[in-house]
C-alpha cells in the first residue's frame, strides 16, 4: 500500500504570462523549480488563489532568473497575469517512507523571488503508523 503525500509547493507565485496557443503545461523559472525540488515535466496541481480554479498539468523549465510563471494551452483560460497561484506536487510513499518524509514549502514575494523556504517535519508521534500501514488512532464510523 502507498499513500499520497504532499511533496513540495511554490506558494503564491504571481502569474507573469498566459499563452493560450502553446501546447499546454506551466512554465516556471528553473531556479524556482530547483528550490522547491520540482523536476521538469513533473505532474503538479495548480490552484488559483484569485478565482479558485484548480488544474493538473506538468512543469516546463523557464529561463533561470527571469521568474517566469506562465500557464500554457487551455490552462491559460484559468489564470491571468497578476493572479496568485500555488503549485503543489505530491509523491506516492509507503507509510514507513511517509514517516520520514519532509515536504518543502517555498514562499515567494510579489516578484516571484524566494523569501523563505521551509522543510516540514512529520512527527512519528503524530503519524504513529504500524508496520501493516494502519494508524491506530484512525476511527472509522
Amino acid at each position: 500500500m502507498t499513500v499520497t503525500m504532499f511533496k513540495s509547493k511554490l506558494h503564491r507565485l504571481r502569474v507573469t504570462q498566459a499563452d493560450l496557443y502553446y501546447e499546454g503545461s506551466i512554465t516556471i523559472d528553473q531556479e524556482l523549480l530547483d528550490t522547491a525540488g520540482l523536476l521538469p515535466y513533473e505532474k503538479v496541481q495548480v490552484v488559483n488563489v484569485n478565482n479558485g480554479s484548480r488544474l493538473e498539468t506538468y512543469t516546463i523549465p523557464g529561463e533561470a532568473g527571469e521568474r517566469t510563471v506562465c500557464l500554457n494551452g487551455p490552462a491559460a483560460r484559468l489564470a491571468a497575469p497578476g493572479d496568485q497561484v500555488i503549485v503543489i506536487a505530491y509523491a506516492e510513499l509507503t507509510p514507513q517512507e511517509a514517516q520520514q518524509h519532509h515536504p518543502r514549502v517555498v514562499l515567494v514575494d510579489e516578484n516571484n523571488d524566494v523569501k523563505e523556504t521551509q522543510t516540514l517535519d512529520v512527527s512519528p508521534q503524530e503519524t504513529d503508523i504500524r508496520e501493516d500501514g494502519w494508524d491506530d488512532d484512525v476511527l472509522i464510523a
